[in-house]
């Protein structure tokens, strides 16, 4: 895993605002530096899908480093889920399996919070115990598959929800807030990026509907902010939080205007008064400059915490908080490789480069072996 150089790494000093303690919602944490959510599909599966493994354990407790830690994306119902070995949140096997991993990043000095998550059309009955896709619209994604035992398969079209199945929804995630909390997690970021459920109720590309769900920007947030009045009532609004991405076409997701969309969305979040939004900026992964939304805008138009997130780098991050442009920065890539990337972007060291071919692969291979700067020093 070869070393790369952090750029800007001579640029600002130790002491910058990103590694200073802040509080967002009702959690105090000790820096800026924020772990953003990471599928790693090494949750036991046969068991049913639980986390908590010592290899798990070890994963999230060498990352405690971060002032904030979001969990990968762990799934409120069996029908949420979207890839193999993906960890739930609805079981009582799934929140003890959690609680060990919370004990030991609360130990380590860190703060935690769960993703919930509902992956909506981007799944196949193989993976969801046979039942079908359920989405907005009976639209199935362009060019996607889904990834099972079997191996990659086409993902069939979608059953449109009934409004009895959206309230479903909603009782789940409010369910999982609650579970979040009894499995030790300071809060929640409900997932709403990224192409699943909430962003293709959000998106008129996945959106079709003629009811109270579908048509006008109004209708097609009511999800979103359902959801997030049924777990802010459930867990306080200041430990809620909520993943947004105006612009990734990631997972065949598109709106007409997104602005429009999200400015409204935005305005709804913050009249709600919950802990932060955390915005993916640009292509997810991908190009940062797409035309179309303004996070600037986004970030005064909400007076929770600006979560900034996609691309960045250690120069970026600090002139990002130092500016007021953003109040943390999520990093996911670089906290996949660097168990101790807090202590790097604070020196400047040079950052282990991330090894694709096992970022998805059981075991600890990729996943708990990758050396700190104390196991092998970093060459600049």
């Amino acid at each position: 895993m070869q070393a790369t150089q952090a750029r800007g790494s001579d640029a600002h000093s130790a002491d910058a605002k990103l590694f200073q303690p802040t509080r967002i919602g009702c959690i105090d944490i000790a820096n800026r530096v924020v772990m953003a959510p990471l599928t790693r599909c090494r949750a036991d599966e046969p068991a049913g899908d639980v986390p908590g493994s010592d290899i798990n354990v070890e994963y999230y407790r060498q990352r405690s480093g971060a002032g904030l830690i979001i969990s990968e994306g762990t799934q409120i119902s069996p029908v949420g889920k979207g890839y193999m070995a993906t960890p739930g949140i609805y079981s009582e096997a799934q929140v003890e399996g959690w609680r060990r991993i919370t004990d030991t990043v609360h130990a380590a000095g860190s703060k935690m919070l769960a993703q919930i998550w509902h992956v909506g059309r981007i799944t196949h009955p193989a993976l969801t115990g046979g039942a079908q896709p359920i989405a907005p619209s009976a639209i199935a994604p362009r060019d996607v598959v889904a990834y099972t035992h079997q191996g990659k398969v086409d993902i069939p079209t979608p059953q449109a929800m009934s409004v009895q199945q959206i309230a479903d929804v909603v009782a789940q995630f409010r369910q999982a807030a609650a579970n979040a909390l009894r499995a030790g997690f300071d809060g929640v970021e409900i997932h709403g990026a990224n192409g699943y459920l909430i962003d293709q109720f959000l998106r008129d590309g996945a959106n079709r509907r003629d009811d109270a769900y579908g048509g006008s920007v109004a209708a097609r947030c009511r999800l979103a902010l359902e959801i997030v009045d049924a777990v802010a009532a459930e867990i306080g609004a200041a430990r809620v939080g909520i993943r947004l991405s105006p612009l990734t076409p990631f997972n065949d997701l598109a709106d007409s205007d997104p602005q429009r969309t999200f400015d409204h969305l935005v305005e709804q979040l913050d009249a709600r008064g919950i802990a932060f939004v955390h915005f993916i900026e640009g292509s997810t992964g991908g190009a940062r400059d797409l035309p179309g939304f303004d996070y600037a805008k986004a970030r005064k138009s909400f007076r929770g915490a600006y979560i900034a997130n996609n691309g960045y780098d250690r120069a970026m991050a600090i002139e990002a908080v130092e500016s007021g442009r953003a109040d943390a920065v999520a990093f996911g890539r670089a906290f996949l490789a660097n168990p101790d990337l807090v202590q790097r972007l604070r020196v400047g060291a040079p950052l282990n480069a991330p090894d694709a071919q096992t970022f998805y692969t059981p075991g600890a291979a990729g996943y708990t072996d990758y050396p700190t700067l104390d196991a092998q020093p970093a060459v600049a």
